[in-house]
Protein backbone atom coordinates (compact mmCIF):
# COMPACT_ATOMS: atom_id res chain seq x y z
CA UNK A 1 0.00 0.00 0.00
CA UNK A 2 1.19 3.59 -0.56
CA UNK A 3 2.17 5.31 2.67
CA UNK A 4 1.84 8.90 3.80
CA UNK A 5 5.08 10.86 3.64
CA UNK A 6 6.70 11.88 6.91
CA UNK A 7 4.97 15.26 7.11
CA UNK A 8 1.50 13.89 6.41
CA UNK A 9 2.11 10.99 8.81
CA UNK A 10 3.23 13.44 11.51
CA UNK A 11 0.10 15.50 10.96
CA UNK A 12 -1.93 12.33 11.43
CA UNK A 13 0.04 11.54 14.57
CA UNK A 14 -0.81 14.95 16.01
CA UNK A 15 -4.48 14.48 15.12
CA UNK A 16 -4.89 10.93 16.41
CA UNK A 17 -2.59 11.04 19.43
CA UNK A 18 -3.56 14.59 20.32
CA UNK A 19 -5.95 17.25 19.08
CA UNK A 20 -3.99 18.57 16.14
CA UNK A 21 -1.01 20.93 15.97
CA UNK A 22 -0.52 24.29 17.61
CA UNK A 23 0.98 27.04 15.41
CA UNK A 24 4.38 25.91 14.14
CA UNK A 25 4.17 22.52 15.86
CA UNK A 26 3.72 20.45 12.71
CA UNK A 27 6.73 22.01 10.98
CA UNK A 28 9.04 21.52 13.96
CA UNK A 29 7.94 17.97 14.71
CA UNK A 30 7.95 16.80 11.09
CA UNK A 31 11.45 18.15 10.50
CA UNK A 32 13.00 15.24 12.39
CA UNK A 33 11.03 12.56 10.57
CA UNK A 34 8.06 10.43 11.55
CA UNK A 35 9.97 7.96 13.75
CA UNK A 36 11.44 10.76 15.86
CA UNK A 37 8.04 12.44 16.07
CA UNK A 38 6.53 9.23 17.40
CA UNK A 39 9.19 8.93 20.08
CA UNK A 40 8.66 12.52 21.13
CA UNK A 41 4.88 12.18 21.35
CA UNK A 42 5.00 8.86 23.20
CA UNK A 43 7.35 10.36 25.78
CA UNK A 44 4.80 12.99 26.82
CA UNK A 45 3.61 13.01 30.42
CA UNK A 46 0.56 14.78 31.87
CA UNK A 47 1.08 18.45 32.63
CA UNK A 48 0.61 19.70 36.15
CA UNK A 49 -2.26 22.14 35.62
CA UNK A 50 -4.08 22.24 38.98
CA UNK A 51 -7.70 21.21 39.24
CA UNK A 52 -10.24 24.02 39.23
CA UNK A 53 -11.65 25.08 42.58
CA UNK A 54 -15.27 24.04 42.35
CA UNK A 55 -16.04 24.75 45.97
CA UNK A 56 -17.99 22.40 48.19
CA UNK A 57 -20.75 20.26 46.77
CA UNK A 58 -24.09 21.70 47.89
CA UNK A 59 -25.77 19.59 50.59
CA UNK A 60 -28.55 17.22 49.66
CA UNK A 61 -32.01 18.72 49.56
CA UNK A 62 -34.62 17.45 52.02
CA UNK A 63 -38.11 16.52 50.95
CA UNK A 64 -39.35 19.69 52.64
CA UNK A 65 -37.06 21.99 50.66
CA UNK A 66 -38.68 24.88 48.82
CA UNK A 67 -38.68 25.31 45.07
CA UNK A 68 -36.21 28.17 45.48
CA UNK A 69 -33.81 25.98 47.46
CA UNK A 70 -34.00 23.23 44.87
CA UNK A 71 -33.39 25.71 42.08
CA UNK A 72 -30.36 27.19 43.85
CA UNK A 73 -28.83 23.76 44.40
CA UNK A 74 -29.34 22.90 40.74
CA UNK A 75 -27.74 26.20 39.74
CA UNK A 76 -24.69 25.51 41.91
CA UNK A 77 -24.26 21.99 40.54
CA UNK A 78 -24.67 23.28 37.02
CA UNK A 79 -22.06 26.00 37.55
CA UNK A 80 -19.57 23.44 38.85
CA UNK A 81 -20.18 21.22 35.85
CA UNK A 82 -19.56 24.06 33.40
CA UNK A 83 -16.37 25.06 35.20
CA UNK A 84 -15.08 21.49 35.07
CA UNK A 85 -15.79 21.18 31.35
CA UNK A 86 -14.11 24.51 30.60
CA UNK A 87 -11.05 23.45 32.58
CA UNK A 88 -10.71 20.23 30.60
CA UNK A 89 -11.22 21.95 27.25
CA UNK A 90 -8.52 24.45 28.24
CA UNK A 91 -6.13 21.54 28.81
CA UNK A 92 -6.97 19.94 25.48
CA UNK A 93 -6.51 23.19 23.57
CA UNK A 94 -3.45 24.49 25.39
CA UNK A 95 -1.32 21.64 26.70
CA UNK A 96 2.15 20.99 25.34
CA UNK A 97 1.59 17.28 26.10
CA UNK A 98 -1.62 16.37 24.26
CA UNK A 99 -1.24 12.58 24.28
CA UNK A 100 -2.19 12.19 27.98
CA UNK A 101 -5.25 14.37 27.36
CA UNK A 102 -6.22 12.40 24.26
CA UNK A 103 -5.92 9.17 26.24
CA UNK A 104 -7.96 10.67 29.07
CA UNK A 105 -10.61 11.58 26.52
CA UNK A 106 -10.49 8.08 25.06
CA UNK A 107 -10.91 6.44 28.45
CA UNK A 108 -13.72 8.84 29.35
CA UNK A 109 -15.62 7.48 26.34
CA UNK A 110 -14.58 3.90 27.12
CA UNK A 111 -15.43 3.89 30.84
CA UNK A 112 -18.28 6.25 29.98
CA UNK A 113 -19.69 7.96 33.07
CA UNK A 114 -22.09 10.91 33.02
CA UNK A 115 -22.54 13.77 35.44
CA UNK A 116 -26.24 13.70 34.56
CA UNK A 117 -26.70 10.77 36.94
CA UNK A 118 -23.63 11.14 39.17
CA UNK A 119 -24.78 14.69 39.96
CA UNK A 120 -21.32 15.81 41.04
CA UNK A 121 -18.71 17.61 38.96
CA UNK A 122 -16.27 17.02 41.81
CA UNK A 123 -16.59 13.27 41.49
CA UNK A 124 -16.33 13.50 37.70
CA UNK A 125 -13.08 15.44 38.03
CA UNK A 126 -11.84 12.89 40.56
CA UNK A 127 -12.46 10.16 37.98
CA UNK A 128 -10.92 12.33 35.27
CA UNK A 129 -7.69 12.58 37.25
CA UNK A 130 -7.61 8.81 37.73
CA UNK A 131 -8.04 8.26 33.99
CA UNK A 132 -5.22 10.73 33.31
CA UNK A 133 -2.85 9.30 35.88
CA UNK A 134 -3.39 5.64 34.98
CA UNK A 135 -4.49 5.81 31.35
CA UNK A 136 -1.02 5.50 29.84
CA UNK A 137 0.24 2.69 32.05
CA UNK A 138 -0.98 -0.86 32.61
CA UNK A 139 -4.63 -1.59 31.90
CA UNK A 140 -5.08 -3.80 35.03
CA UNK A 141 -4.37 -0.87 37.38
CA UNK A 142 -6.76 1.34 35.44
CA UNK A 143 -9.51 -1.29 35.39
CA UNK A 144 -9.17 -1.93 39.13
CA UNK A 145 -9.40 1.78 39.84
CA UNK A 146 -12.47 2.21 37.66
CA UNK A 147 -14.46 -0.68 39.10
CA UNK A 148 -14.47 1.00 42.53
CA UNK A 149 -14.34 4.60 41.32
CA UNK A 150 -16.95 6.67 43.20
CA UNK A 151 -18.48 8.20 40.07
CA UNK A 152 -18.60 4.82 38.34
CA UNK A 153 -20.26 3.20 41.36
CA UNK A 154 -22.96 5.88 41.36
CA UNK A 155 -23.36 5.73 37.57
CA UNK A 156 -23.85 1.95 37.46
CA UNK A 157 -25.62 1.53 40.80
CA UNK A 158 -22.66 -0.15 42.47
CA UNK A 159 -23.45 1.48 45.81
CA UNK A 160 -26.80 -0.34 45.79
CA UNK A 161 -25.12 -3.71 45.35
CA UNK A 162 -25.21 -5.65 48.62
CA UNK A 163 -25.33 -9.20 49.86
CA UNK A 164 -28.74 -10.74 49.32
CA UNK A 165 -29.74 -8.07 46.80
CA UNK A 166 -27.03 -8.00 44.18
CA UNK A 167 -27.27 -5.32 41.48
CA UNK A 168 -25.87 -6.61 38.18
CA UNK A 169 -25.34 -3.35 36.27
CA UNK A 170 -21.65 -2.81 36.98
CA UNK A 171 -20.70 -6.47 36.56
CA UNK A 172 -22.46 -6.73 33.20
CA UNK A 173 -21.15 -3.49 31.71
CA UNK A 174 -17.65 -4.11 32.98
CA UNK A 175 -17.47 -7.33 31.00
CA UNK A 176 -19.46 -6.34 27.93
CA UNK A 177 -18.36 -2.75 27.36
CA UNK A 178 -15.09 -2.30 29.22
CA UNK A 179 -13.08 -5.52 28.99
CA UNK A 180 -14.47 -8.46 26.98
CA UNK A 181 -17.18 -7.55 24.50
CA UNK A 182 -20.54 -9.04 23.62
CA UNK A 183 -21.23 -12.76 24.08
CA UNK A 184 -18.02 -13.44 25.98
CA UNK A 185 -19.75 -14.37 29.26
CA UNK A 186 -22.94 -15.99 30.50
CA UNK A 187 -25.81 -14.64 32.56
CA UNK A 188 -24.58 -16.78 35.43
CA UNK A 189 -21.20 -15.07 35.16
CA UNK A 190 -22.99 -11.73 35.54
CA UNK A 191 -24.88 -12.89 38.63
CA UNK A 192 -21.78 -14.31 40.25
CA UNK A 193 -19.66 -11.28 39.35
CA UNK A 194 -22.27 -8.98 40.88
CA UNK A 195 -21.90 -10.92 44.14
CA UNK A 196 -18.13 -10.36 44.00
CA UNK A 197 -18.73 -6.63 43.69
CA UNK A 198 -21.14 -6.30 46.61
CA UNK A 199 -20.44 -3.99 49.53
CA UNK A 200 -18.91 -0.89 47.96
CA UNK A 201 -20.20 2.45 49.20
CA UNK A 202 -19.49 6.06 48.23
CA UNK A 203 -18.66 9.03 50.45
CA UNK A 204 -19.57 11.97 48.22
CA UNK A 205 -18.01 14.64 50.45
CA UNK A 206 -14.66 12.85 50.75
CA UNK A 207 -14.82 11.64 47.11
CA UNK A 208 -13.91 8.12 48.20
CA UNK A 209 -15.29 4.63 48.00
CA UNK A 210 -14.86 1.88 50.57
CA UNK A 211 -15.89 -1.70 51.18
CA UNK A 212 -18.48 -2.21 53.92
CA UNK A 213 -17.80 -5.79 55.12
CA UNK A 214 -21.36 -6.37 56.31
CA UNK A 215 -22.69 -5.56 52.83
CA UNK A 216 -20.24 -7.85 51.01
CA UNK A 217 -21.13 -11.39 49.97
CA UNK A 218 -18.41 -13.65 51.38
CA UNK A 219 -19.76 -16.83 49.81
CA UNK A 220 -18.09 -18.86 47.09
CA UNK A 221 -18.65 -17.57 43.53
CA UNK A 222 -17.76 -18.89 40.10
CA UNK A 223 -16.95 -16.36 37.38
CA UNK A 224 -15.76 -17.45 33.93
CA UNK A 225 -14.87 -20.85 35.32
CA UNK A 226 -12.87 -19.63 38.34
CA UNK A 227 -14.27 -20.41 41.80
CA UNK A 228 -13.51 -18.78 45.13
CA UNK A 229 -14.55 -16.14 47.64
CA UNK A 230 -14.01 -13.54 44.94
CA UNK A 231 -13.81 -9.78 45.49
CA UNK A 232 -13.52 -6.83 43.09
CA UNK A 233 -9.78 -7.15 42.43
CA UNK A 234 -9.99 -10.89 41.87
CA UNK A 235 -12.91 -10.42 39.52
CA UNK A 236 -10.90 -7.94 37.45
CA UNK A 237 -7.93 -10.31 37.33
CA UNK A 238 -10.14 -13.16 36.12
CA UNK A 239 -11.69 -11.06 33.38
CA UNK A 240 -8.41 -9.55 32.17
CA UNK A 241 -6.77 -12.97 32.03
CA UNK A 242 -9.26 -14.09 29.40
CA UNK A 243 -7.73 -14.08 25.88
CA UNK A 244 -10.72 -12.07 24.67
CA UNK A 245 -9.76 -9.08 26.82
CA UNK A 246 -6.51 -7.96 25.12
CA UNK A 247 -8.15 -8.32 21.73
CA UNK A 248 -11.14 -6.28 22.86
CA UNK A 249 -9.08 -3.45 24.37
CA UNK A 250 -6.77 -3.30 21.35
CA UNK A 251 -9.76 -3.21 19.03
CA UNK A 252 -11.43 -0.38 20.93
CA UNK A 253 -8.32 1.77 20.92
CA UNK A 254 -7.86 1.13 17.18
CA UNK A 255 -11.50 2.09 16.59
CA UNK A 256 -11.09 5.47 18.27
CA UNK A 257 -7.53 6.40 17.26
CA UNK A 258 -7.05 4.80 13.84
CA UNK A 259 -10.12 3.62 11.95
CA UNK A 260 -13.76 2.67 12.37
CA UNK A 261 -12.90 -0.38 10.28
CA UNK A 262 -11.73 -3.20 12.60
CA UNK A 263 -8.07 -4.21 12.25
CA UNK A 264 -7.30 -7.27 10.12
CA UNK A 265 -6.59 -10.48 12.04
CA UNK A 266 -2.82 -10.24 11.57
CA UNK A 267 -2.83 -6.60 12.61
CA UNK A 268 -4.85 -7.38 15.74
CA UNK A 269 -2.39 -10.14 16.62
CA UNK A 270 0.50 -7.68 16.43
CA UNK A 271 -1.39 -5.14 18.53
CA UNK A 272 -2.05 -7.76 21.20
CA UNK A 273 1.64 -8.72 21.13
CA UNK A 274 2.55 -5.08 21.73
CA UNK A 275 0.03 -4.91 24.58
CA UNK A 276 1.87 -7.89 26.04
CA UNK A 277 1.47 -9.88 29.27
CA UNK A 278 1.63 -6.65 31.28
CA UNK A 279 -1.29 -5.25 29.25
CA UNK A 280 0.66 -2.07 28.61
CA UNK A 281 -1.23 0.83 27.03
CA UNK A 282 2.09 2.36 26.02
CA UNK A 283 3.10 -0.88 24.33
CA UNK A 284 -0.22 -0.97 22.51
CA UNK A 285 0.25 2.62 21.28
CA UNK A 286 3.72 1.79 19.97
CA UNK A 287 2.29 -1.20 18.16
CA UNK A 288 -0.39 0.98 16.57
CA UNK A 289 2.20 3.41 15.25
CA UNK A 290 4.29 0.57 13.83
CA UNK A 291 1.41 -0.63 11.66
CA UNK A 292 1.54 0.37 7.97
CA UNK A 293 -2.23 0.92 8.18
CA UNK A 294 -1.58 3.91 10.45
CA UNK A 295 0.20 5.57 7.51
CA UNK A 296 -2.26 4.38 4.88
CA UNK A 297 -3.86 7.43 3.19
CA UNK A 298 -7.16 5.52 3.09
CA UNK A 299 -7.28 5.17 6.89
CA UNK A 300 -9.34 8.24 7.66
CA UNK A 301 -11.27 8.97 10.84
CA UNK A 302 -14.11 11.40 11.47
CA UNK A 303 -13.20 13.69 14.36
CA UNK A 304 -15.52 13.64 17.33
CA UNK A 305 -16.98 17.11 18.00
CA UNK A 306 -14.85 17.79 21.09
CA UNK A 307 -11.72 16.64 19.24
CA UNK A 308 -12.60 18.90 16.33
CA UNK A 309 -13.38 21.91 18.52
CA UNK A 310 -10.31 21.48 20.74
CA UNK A 311 -8.14 21.10 17.65
CA UNK A 312 -9.54 24.26 16.09
CA UNK A 313 -8.97 26.27 19.26
CA UNK A 314 -5.50 24.76 19.54
CA UNK A 315 -4.64 25.75 15.97
CA UNK A 316 -5.89 29.30 16.42
CA UNK A 317 -4.52 29.89 19.91
CA UNK A 318 -7.95 30.38 21.47
CA UNK A 319 -8.49 29.54 25.13
CA UNK A 320 -11.90 27.86 25.53
CA UNK A 321 -12.63 29.47 28.90
CA UNK A 322 -12.22 32.91 27.33
CA UNK A 323 -15.14 32.26 24.96
CA UNK A 324 -18.73 33.12 25.95
CA UNK A 325 -19.54 30.06 28.00
CA UNK A 326 -23.16 29.75 26.98
CA UNK A 327 -22.28 29.93 23.28
CA UNK A 328 -19.45 27.41 23.56
CA UNK A 329 -21.61 24.94 25.43
CA UNK A 330 -24.52 25.48 23.06
CA UNK A 331 -22.20 24.77 20.14
CA UNK A 332 -20.93 21.51 21.60
CA UNK A 333 -24.41 20.48 22.65
CA UNK A 334 -25.65 21.21 19.15
CA UNK A 335 -22.93 18.91 17.84
CA UNK A 336 -24.03 16.24 20.32
CA UNK A 337 -20.99 16.04 22.58
CA UNK A 338 -20.24 17.77 25.89
CA UNK A 339 -17.42 16.65 28.23
CA UNK A 340 -18.64 14.65 31.22
CA UNK A 341 -21.99 13.94 29.54
CA UNK A 342 -21.77 10.76 27.43
CA UNK A 343 -25.28 9.69 26.38
CA UNK A 344 -24.99 6.18 27.83
CA UNK A 345 -22.59 3.68 29.34
CA UNK A 346 -21.70 2.77 25.76
CA UNK A 347 -20.18 6.20 25.23
CA UNK A 348 -20.51 8.37 22.14
CA UNK A 349 -21.09 7.28 18.55
CA UNK A 350 -18.39 7.45 15.91
CA UNK A 351 -17.70 7.93 12.20
CA UNK A 352 -20.61 8.99 9.98
CA UNK A 353 -22.88 9.61 12.98
CA UNK A 354 -21.24 13.02 13.38
CA UNK A 355 -21.80 14.10 9.76
CA UNK A 356 -25.49 15.01 9.84
CA UNK A 357 -27.00 18.14 8.32
CA UNK A 358 -27.92 19.56 11.73
CA UNK A 359 -24.41 18.87 13.02
CA UNK A 360 -22.99 20.68 10.00
CA UNK A 361 -24.87 23.87 10.86
CA UNK A 362 -23.90 23.66 14.54
CA UNK A 363 -20.28 23.10 13.51
CA UNK A 364 -20.29 26.21 11.36
CA UNK A 365 -21.74 28.34 14.16
CA UNK A 366 -19.13 27.07 16.61
CA UNK A 367 -16.33 27.58 14.08
CA UNK A 368 -17.51 31.17 13.59
CA UNK A 369 -17.47 31.71 17.35
CA UNK A 370 -13.90 30.40 17.69
CA UNK A 371 -12.56 32.19 14.60
CA UNK A 372 -14.22 35.41 15.73
CA UNK A 373 -12.13 35.34 18.93
CA UNK A 374 -8.83 34.55 17.20
CA UNK A 375 -6.28 36.72 15.43
CA UNK A 376 -6.83 35.60 11.84
CA UNK A 377 -5.99 38.87 10.10
CA UNK A 378 -3.05 37.19 8.35
CA UNK A 379 -5.22 34.43 6.87
CA UNK A 380 -6.24 35.79 3.49
CA UNK A 381 -6.25 32.69 1.27
CA UNK A 382 -7.26 29.04 1.26
CA UNK A 383 -3.58 28.09 1.38
CA UNK A 384 -3.05 30.26 4.45
CA UNK A 385 -6.10 28.72 6.10
CA UNK A 386 -4.73 25.27 5.35
CA UNK A 387 -1.39 26.15 6.90
CA UNK A 388 -3.11 27.46 10.03
CA UNK A 389 -5.22 24.31 10.38
CA UNK A 390 -2.54 21.82 9.39
CA UNK A 391 -4.15 20.90 6.06
CA UNK A 392 -1.65 20.72 3.21
CA UNK A 393 -4.07 20.57 0.28
CA UNK A 394 -7.74 21.28 -0.33
CA UNK A 395 -9.91 19.52 -2.89
CA UNK A 396 -11.05 21.52 -5.89
CA UNK A 397 -14.54 21.66 -4.38
CA UNK A 398 -13.27 23.07 -1.10
CA UNK A 399 -10.97 25.51 -2.88
CA UNK A 400 -13.93 26.82 -4.83
CA UNK A 401 -16.04 27.15 -1.68
CA UNK A 402 -13.30 29.13 0.07
CA UNK A 403 -12.60 31.43 -2.85
CA UNK A 404 -13.16 35.09 -2.07
CA UNK A 405 -13.37 34.60 1.70
CA UNK A 406 -10.96 36.16 4.18
CA UNK A 407 -10.31 36.31 7.90
CA UNK A 408 -12.74 34.75 10.34
CA UNK A 409 -15.23 33.83 7.62
CA UNK A 410 -12.54 31.98 5.66
CA UNK A 411 -11.23 30.15 8.72
CA UNK A 412 -14.70 29.11 9.88
CA UNK A 413 -15.59 27.69 6.48
CA UNK A 414 -12.22 25.93 6.19
CA UNK A 415 -12.71 24.36 9.65
CA UNK A 416 -15.97 22.82 8.41
CA UNK A 417 -14.44 21.41 5.21
CA UNK A 418 -14.10 17.61 4.92
CA UNK A 419 -10.30 17.88 4.88
CA UNK A 420 -10.41 19.23 8.44
CA UNK A 421 -13.50 17.53 9.88
CA UNK A 422 -12.12 14.16 8.82
CA UNK A 423 -8.64 13.34 10.10
CA UNK A 424 -6.69 12.51 6.93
Amino acid sequence: MPLLDDRAATRRLLDRFGFGPRPGELDSLAAGGFAAACQQVLAQTPDTTPLPNLGAEPPAISKKASAAERKQRQKTLRGQQVTAAQWWLDRMAGTASPLPERLTWFWHGHFATSVQKVRSARLMLHQNQALRGLGGGGFPALAKAMIVDPAMLLWLDGQQNKVGAANENLAREFMELFTLGVDRYTENDVREAARALTGWTVNRDAMTSSLAPKRHDNGSKTVLGITGNLDANQFVDIVLNRPDSPRFVAGRLWFRLVSATPPAADVLNRLVAGYGPQQSIGGLLRAVLAEPAFRDPATTLVKQPVEWAAGLMRALGVQPSKLPVTQLEAGLRGLGQVPFEPPSVGGWPAAQAWLTTSAGLARLHLAQLVAGHADVSHITSAAAAGKALGVDTWSQRTTTALAGLTGAQLVAMAACAPEYVVSQ
